[in-house]
């Protein structure tokens, strides 16, 4: 079940990048680079895939005759699957494979092996054995049939080393004798075949004729599709083209790509991703270059070729140093944001601990002043009461004096009731005149802030000559905390009734509710 969900992912992906490719319209850059990175996490499946279609080659091939000839196509088949995926175990199909051309097969099956081994000899860079066997293959019996593979075999085994020498007149030897067999080539492939087009390509990008040769390139990707394995080569060679170019998005497009299909197909040996990993290295994305050179070298290792160690091995030293550096420097930056972040984090501390030292102070000043305030308010109705209870023992003793007179009044005849009223007006007169000015002095913005909470038509002015007048002093009392009406009334000798009529008609002149007025009285400072 699990293969059968793997092969319908394949095959719609597959699909998708097919039609894209035959509407000319392929994935913007950054689609590859994503589904470059989701296909290397997903490596472990294509692996699967590739690893059962062996074992289901192999468990074929256990039910065939040695001797038959279906037996060596089984071993070609197996090889073909090992090719690009794992080279030794190529390189022992090809062994199997000579071993049934020498026992059963003829001579042609035998130039066949041979020449196979010579290319993949040469492409994994065993450069002596394959030039060992070239010895033992005369041109002159190679037949037509098979002279294109004979070239091809002895033009790959000579560029390769041509590539890879160190000494230049070797170097020149080489590269001189690649040619004339590319040239020998040439002259005998119908210029139709595939093989006929690769070459040609080549040979105009060589030549600097990138028109031409993209052209040619169009005509082979036409007849491909992404689930072929020629389909990476094909875009990789496009890669070359615009890399000559020097039209290097082009270039990442195409070696994106091509690196995605060698991925998904499961083919280790591959230039195009550390193709890539070197350019995107050359534009500064050295992170994503290491990824794909660490997985390029890890699929280098398995698959065990000489030629891709020499190839990959630079690109990965430099990729690798320059990632150290990155990781270097973003060590050394995170090393300061922790340093940094230490330091934050205790002046954040101590200024945490100054802060709850401050709230400790301020809440033993709050209680402080929460106990101030109540002594304050206690010794404020203390004060009330006292005052309260003197006026009216003034009050009283006035009465009580007055009362006094005019019992020897009434022994002394009516002229000394008289006096004696008049003696307790004066009294009373001087009294309220020492109580306004005590009063004043204790609040001496009271008047304005009394007539602030009437209307202004209607605020109260006392007399000339007169600290406050009667409706002031009646709430003024009220301020000094005497509610009481009949208290207000003793004090200022009016009635009950007259002091409550004074109060309903102040309130009925405020500019707050009346029931709120005497509260506001009392908040007066």
């Amino acid at each position: 079940m699990k293969r059968c969900l793997l092969l319908l992912l394949w095959y719609g992906w597959s699909m998708s990048l097919i039609a894209s490719v035959s509407s000319n319209r392929f994935p913007s850059m950054e689609q590859l680079l994503h589904s470059l990175d989701v296909a290397m996490e997903e490596y472990a499946c294509y692996m699967n895939i590739r690893e059962q279609r062996i074992e289901d080659l192999k468990k074929r091939q256990q039910v065939r005759t040695v001797s038959s000839r279906d037996f060596y196509y089984g071993l070609d088949s197996i090889y073909t699957e090992y090719k690009a995926y794992n080279c030794d175990s190529s390189l022992l199909y090809l062994r199997w494979s000579f071993w049934w051309a020498t026992e059963y097969g003829t001579a042609d099956d035998v130039l066949s092996v041979r020449l196979k081994q010579i290319y993949h000899m040469a492409s994994a860079g065993m450069y002596r054995e394959a030039s060992d066997i070239l010895k033992e293959v005369s041109r002159k019996t190679v037949s037509s049939a098979r002279l294109s593979d004979y070239y091809y075999s002895c033009y790959k085994l000579y560029d390769e080393m041509g590539h890879y020498t160190q000494d230049e007149e070797f170097c020149n030897r080489y590269e001189a004798q690649a040619i004339s067999y590319s040239d020998s080539l040439q002259r005998i492939l119908d210029a139709t075949s595939f093989l006929g087009r690769e070459r040609k390509e080549h040979a105009l990008r060589l030549s600097g004729r990138f028109d031409e040769a993209l052209a040619v390139n169009d005509r082979r990707l036409e007849i491909l599709s992404p689930d072929m394995p020629a389909y990476a080569l094909v875009t990789y060679q496009r890669a070359l083209i615009y890399g000559a170019m020097g039209n290097w998005e082009e270039e990442k497009r195409f070696l994106a790509l091509s690196a995605l299909t060698d991925i998904r197909l499961a083919i280790a040996d591959h230039a195009s991703l550390w193709d890539l990993a070197h350019r995107l290295y050359e534009e500064g994305d050295v992170e994503r270059a290491y990824r794909y050179i660490r997985f390029s070298w890890q699929e280098t290792t398995r698959y065990n070729a000489r030629s891709r160690y020499l190839q990959t091995s630079g690109i990965l030293s430099l990729i690798d140093q320059a990632y150290q550096a990155v990781q270097a420097r973003q060590a050394f930056r995170l090393k300061w944001y922790v340093v940094l972040i230490s330091v934050l984090v205790l002046l954040l501390g101590g200024t945490l601990f100054y802060i709850y030292r401050q709230m400790l102070r301020l809440a033993a000043a709050r209680n402080n002043l929460a106990c101030a305030n109540k002594q304050l308010q206690l010794s404020n109705r203390i004060k009330e009461e006292y005052i309260g209870r003197f006026l009216n023992l003034c009050s009283t003793y006035i009465d009580r004096l007055c009362t006094c007179r005019r019992s020897v009044a009434r022994n002394g005849g009516r002229q000394d009731a008289w006096s004696a009223d008049l003696l307790k007006e004066a009294e009373l007169k001087e009294l309220y005149a020492n109580f306004d000015e005590a009063f004043l002095k204790i609040f001496p913005d009271f008047i304005e802030q009394f007539n602030a909470l009437l209307l202004p038509e209607e605020r109260i002015v006392p007399k000339a000559g007169e600290l406050l007048n009667t409706e002031l002093r009646i709430f003024a009392l009220i301020r000094l905390g005497i509610y009481d009406s009949a208290a207000i009334a003793k004090f200022l000798n009016y009635s009950v009734n007259t002091i409550y009529n004074y109060r309903a008609k102040v309130k009925g002149k405020a500019r707050c509710p009346r029931e709120d007025f005497e509260a506001y009285i009392k908040e007066i400072r």
